[in-house]
């Protein structure tokens, strides 16, 4: 079988979630929101009490760490994490944890992960 990924990019506030998702619904496509996943990052971070600028101690939890998108669900290494990723203080770890190369390269790892087993739209 073959699998699509696309990934929709652009200035905040252009749309994009909104097209990804109805891109997604019209052609059976997985919504990913790349958004998320670095929340969920945050949210991991936050909850094991990991000093981000420890670089090997990041390293470990990111080699340790699965994040996929099913039936509109964010899964964190087996958990739904929907709500809490959505809290006020994700947004401030989500942007803290952006700015690391390593999550970066771990986020890119599981989008290209995701898109060798079923079809996906990312923003």
């Amino acid at each position: 079988m073959t699998y699509h990924a696309i990934a929709i990019d652009g200035p905040s506030g252009a749309g994009k979630s909104s097209l990804a998702r109805k891109v997604a619904e019209a052609y059976g496509f997985i919504y990913v929101d790349t958004g998320a996943m670095y929340r969920a990052v945050g949210l991991k971070v936050k909850n094991s009490g990991i000093d981000m600028n420890d670089e090997a101690a990041m390293a470990a939890m990111l080699a340790d760490t699965d994040i996929d998108f099913v039936n509109g669900d964010i899964i964190l290494d087996g958990v739904i994490v929907n709500k809490e990723i959505r809290a006020n203080d994700m947004s401030m770890m989500a942007s803290n944890v952006s700015a690391l190369p390593a999550v970066r390269a771990k986020l890119v790892e599981l989008q290209r992960k995701m898109g060798q087993t079923k079809s996906i739209i990312m923003d």
